[in-house]
């Protein structure tokens, strides 16, 4: 595997990703932002964050696999979430959990942040997925 990822001590822990990628692979992947929509435009979970995580993260998985990639790949996930306050956490990593046997993405997630904005680019998207991964 061309990503390790890890928790160094006097890191803040338990938190739901690894702090820490190396990655020593030379080819770079990166699965620009996706967001609960279907291949033919139609939109997944309206007004259900959980929902549309688990979309946008079922799409960003067909991205990486489309270049050979897979989320054991995955040095860094970054989320954009509208309308972002603490209290969707919960919200926020039910759609993490429920799909993340289905796509291979092993939790703790790899490095990730989650960038709280006003809107995304139509009304109806409430979260959007990047992902940079590394192959050998």
């Amino acid at each position: 595997m061309s990503v390790q990822h890890f928790n160094p001590e006097g890191m803040l822990q338990p938190v739901p990703y690894h702090h820490v990628a190396v990655g020593t692979g030379t080819t770079h992947v990166h699965v620009s932002g996706q967001v609960a929509r279907q291949a033919d435009g139609t939109p997944v979970a309206p007004d259900d964050l959980a929902g549309q995580v688990a979309q946008a993260l079922r799409n960003t998985a067909v991205g990486l696999e489309g270049a050979g990639a897979s989320f054991a790949d995955v040095l860094r996930l970054t989320f954009y979430v509208t309308r972002w306050s603490p209290e969707k956490i919960g919200e926020f990593m039910a759609g993490v959990e429920a799909v993340a046997e289905e796509i291979g993405l092993r939790l703790p997630m790899p490095p990730a942040s989650l960038i709280g904005v006003e809107y995304l680019f139509e009304p109806d998207i409430l979260v959007e997925v990047e992902a940079t991964a590394l192959l050998d």
